[in-house]
């Protein structure tokens, strides 16, 4: 159930929230919004004949709202409006459904336009209707209408199949898009077919026979809609089909037969000559060419006491392959067994052993640059292979010069700090704990949106001490909504620099393409400050005292005199 949203004026395009499993989507009036069945399509309507444009739309879960005397949503009358939820859906076979209703004021219920239920009064408590039909197999719409006139407003409606063996005599549809593969390597039938469409599915039903007999054998009862089996090897053709059963106890008929023929056994020759050698980005592995192998298994070894599992890590069609999956500083044993053009499997090869270094991460991937209101979204994703375990940060390039640090688990950074409409090549690199730093990414291009950025760091600022006097001096900015300058003082405390707002500079109050400022300090530290210019636009944005993006100047200020010479 999903209460209609109450969304800002920023909140001009369409909105998608994920909550608990459920999808909400809301849009202005004036916006398309598209519901991925079975979520209902909900409209809200400020009058009661849904007449006019509806003035919310929105996707709906569940319909089971309560909205007491309280407007449904922003821009609707607590009084006088009408929902509507539309859905179309696959009903699968269809059968003896269920439509429960319970309402205050109105509700009717339509399928494929036809009325099922109608209450529509005004009342002043919750009235209640159930009505059982039978629904035909295939694709059907619904239509829930819903008015409150006055008073508390509140609405239910579901829709369940009824299940009882006695009512429900209407069999499923048979599953469809059955495919089944067989690996001659491992000997095994895998089994996928598509998810079924019946509200009421209890489960699948996997059969096996061998071929030129008919006397199916059920192999499993399942939810899933993939099934593995182990047909006896023996070179003969096995066909197999899988029936959906609902929860009335009707079973399907079966899908097309699906044939597996299992194969002969006749190893190769033992692979010889394997070697594997330590690099980036993994561990090579390599070995002689075996006559009649048309591919190659290779299988690892953990090796940190030798009771650690073989394992098979890759198929190939080569004599070599990349271990891209081996993790750094630790130690690796493989073996090779050739594969036939029937499957059959040669015996493991010696097993050579090696030592895994620790190397630089790889470049992360995926790097995109978008425009945003709030500047040039970045996103990424680390690098797949080779497996970094002790993967640190990521660091953020922006024309080449460091932008930000992000910690390993962030893959998104919006960078504000950038010129109006201005375009910038982004990079990232990868990081691990030893300080060890990948090669940038594959640059990304992002462009900086037209308005509504901080002003950029004033340019040309110089100062310096005339006596007890700070004197600055910078060039005016070419925005044209910079409202003021904002003059900042900074002190080092404990290796960082802390700001305080000083004073300010109205943009208005000096021509010419310099801006000057002067004032007489009366706490003189006698030490190294930092005055810092920060242009600020009408709208109050300005460049945060962060990074190194503002400008400032370091000037040594004198030593404070007595208090009897001020």
């Amino acid at each position: 159930m999903n209460p209609a949203r109450r969304t800002t004026a920023a909140a001009a395009a369409t909105v998608v929230l994920a909550t608990a499993g459920t999808l909400l989507s809301t849009a202005p009036a004036s916006a398309a919004v598209s519901c991925a069945s079975p979520v209902f399509k909900r409209q809200f309507f400020a009058n009661t004949s849904f007449s006019g444009t509806a003035k919310r739309t929105d996707c709906d879960t569940v319909i089971d709202q309560t909205w007491g005397t309280n407007a449904p949503a922003t821009g609707l009358p607590k009084d006088n409006f009408t929902v509507r939820w539309t859905v179309t859906r696959d009903f699968g076979s269809g059968g003896p459904f269920t439509f429960a209703a319970s309402t205050q004021d109105g509700i009717r219920v339509y399928l494929d336009g036809s009325r099922k239920v109608d209450l529509w009064k005004n009342v002043s408590t919750t009235a209640k209707k159930t009505v059982d039909l039978t629904v035909p197999a295939g694709r059907h719409t619904l239509r829930i209408d819903y008015v409150n006139w006055t008073g508390a407003a509140n609405v239910k409606f579901t829709y369940t199949p009824r299940t009882s063996a006695t009512v429900d005599k209407v069999k499923p549809l048979a599953p469809t898009g059955a495919k089944a593969t067989y690996d001659t390597t491992t000997g095994k039938a895998k089994l996928t077919w598509a998810k079924s469409p019946e509200l009421d599915l209890a489960d699948y039903r996997v059969y096996r026979r061998l071929k030129d007999t008919s006397t199916w054998k059920r192999l499993t009862t399942t939810t899933a809609t993939s099934y593995t089996d182990t047909p006896p090897p023996t070179g003969q053709t096995y066909y197999y089909e899988i029936r959906a059963a609902d929860r009335a106890g009707n079973e399907s008929t079966g899908t097309a037969d699906q044939p597996v023929s299992t194969p002969d056994r006749t190893p190769p020759a033992t692979p010889s000559g394997v070697a594997a050698t330590s690099a980036q980005p993994g561990i090579k592995v390599s070995w002689n060419a075996v006559p009649g192998a048309t591919e190659y298994l290779v299988h690892r070894r953990w090796e940190w006491d030798g009771e650690d599992p073989v394992v098979r890590v890759a198929k190939v069609t080569a004599t070599s392959w990349l271990d891209t999956t081996a993790r750094e500083n630790l130690e690796y044993s493989y073996w090779v067994t050739a594969v036939d053009t029937v499957g059959n499997a040669s015996a493991k090869s010696p097993g050579v052993y090696v030592a895994r270094g620790d190397w630089a991460p790889s470049a992360p991937i995926g790097v995109t640059a978008t425009t945003t209101s709030g500047g040039v979204a970045l996103t990424w994703k680390p690098a797949t292979t080779p497996v970094t375990e002790d993967l640190s940060r990521f660091r953020i390039y922006r024309n080449g010069r460091f932008v930000e640090e992000l910690r390993a688990g962030q893959t998104s950074y919006t960078d504000s700090n950038v010129r109006h409409s201005t375009s910038y090549a982004f990079t990232v690199t990868a990081v691990d704990t030893l300080g060890q730093e990948s090669a940038p990414s594959a640059p990304a291009t992002g462009t900086a949106p037209p308005t509504g950025l901080a002003p950029a760091a004033v340019s040309g600022l110089s100062g310096a001490m005339d006596g007890y006097d700070i004197e600055l001096r910078w060039q005016r900015s070419a925005e044209e909504d910079i409202d003021r300058y904002v003059i900042h003082r900074g002190k080092l405390v404990d290796g960082v620099w802390e700001y305080e707002e000083w004073s300010e500079v109205l943009s208005h109050w000096q021509d010419g393409p310099t801006m000057y400022y002067s004032h007489e300090i009366y706490d003189l530290q006698g030490a190294d400050v930092r005055w810092a210019v920060v242009a600020e636009d009408s709208a109050g944005n300005s460049l945060p005292l962060s990074g190194e993006d503002f400008s400032y100047v370091t000037v040594t200020e004198p030593v404070a005199p007595p208090e009897e010479t001020w």
